[in-house]
């Protein structure tokens, strides 16, 4: 494995960074989670315009331009010969001093691993999972822009161990307001009388790659789509439910809280976007 840090690629056991780097020591970056399918890096160009705006919104100026930064990512895939992975671009504000200031940090640095996925069963696929509703609330907009994947994810984490602990692959999280953003790594998104309906960004939920590509094939299939506010009503009441995201890619839900979804097994129209999406991916 070949590891990029700042412009030079390393080997697994010499790649280092400091430990004054301010994305050690204060999660004071962002990052990118990225698939590779066939040898093809996934909507790269989607991937590296939202790590830019991230940068921009926390005042991180990337030291590349977005056209170098793609070559980077694709000569790293190169590199690694990788046909089928897992990407991870990260941008840290630098190395500094121990204080918050991040004026002490002379200069970004640029981290991209290619690695292997771990990828979920398929009989997850064709059974579903049940999630659970986390007690941990969603960091409300006001105090940090949901659209912004930064490197702290300590929120998440915490509502991952619920879902855990509660024997569930992952966990809905609300915001203050008891509405419901996402789950814990994976936009989530019902159907109800045909349609389907996914949170707003503005209620806390990441704008997520995958989620943009399988609203596009659902409006492909004439199928109305709207980003809304969400509460746990909707979700029990759903006729389906599935999540999306890098990792689990269109994944179906068939019990919340104990509430069977549906008839309990996948529905339809997620079956079919499962499809879609794999023959996307497949080109």
């Amino acid at each position: 494995m070949k590891i990029y840090i700042d412009g030079k690629h390393y080997d697994r056991e010499d790649a280092r960074i400091s430990v004054f780097d301010h994305g050690l020591l204060y999660g004071d970056g962002v990052f990118e989670g990225i698939r590779i399918y066939n040898g093809k890096v996934f909507r790269l160009r989607d991937h590296i315009g939202r790590l830019y705006d991230s940068a921009r919104a926390l005042a991180l100026e990337i030291p590349m331009k977005e056209t170098e930064m793609q070559e980077a990512v694709l000569e790293t895939v190169r590199i690694n010969r990788k046909e089928n992975g897992y990407i991870r671009l990260v941008v840290t504000r630098g190395e500094g001093t121990l204080g918050l200031d991040p004026g002490s940090c002379a200069k970004p640095s640029i981290i991209i691993i290619v690695d292997d996925i771990q990828l979920y069963p398929k009989e997850y696929y064709k059974k579903g999972i049940r999630l659970v509703t986390a007690s941990t609330r969603r960091i409300p907009p006001e105090c940090l822009d949901p659209r912004i994947k930064s490197l702290n994810y300590l929120n998440n984490i915490l509502a991952k161990i619920e879902a855990r602990r509660a024997g569930a692959l992952e966990a809905v999280m609300l915001n203050t307001q008891g509405f419901v953003t996402e789950c814990t790594a994976d936009n989530i998104f019902i159907v109800k009388g045909g349609r389907i309906l996914t949170p707003d960004p503005a209620q806390g939920a990441l704008d997520g790659v995958t989620k943009r590509t399988v609203s596009e094939l659902a409006r492909e299939r004439g199928i109305k789509y709207a980003e809304s506010t969400v509460t746990l009503y909707d979700l029990y009441a759903a006729d389906e439910i599935f999540i999306t995201g890098t990792g689990a890619e269109v994944m179906p839900v068939v019990e919340i809280d104990g509430r069977k979804i549906g008839d309990g097994r996948p529905g339809p129209l997620t079956s079919a976007l499962i499809e879609d999406f794999g023959k996307l991916v497949a080109v």
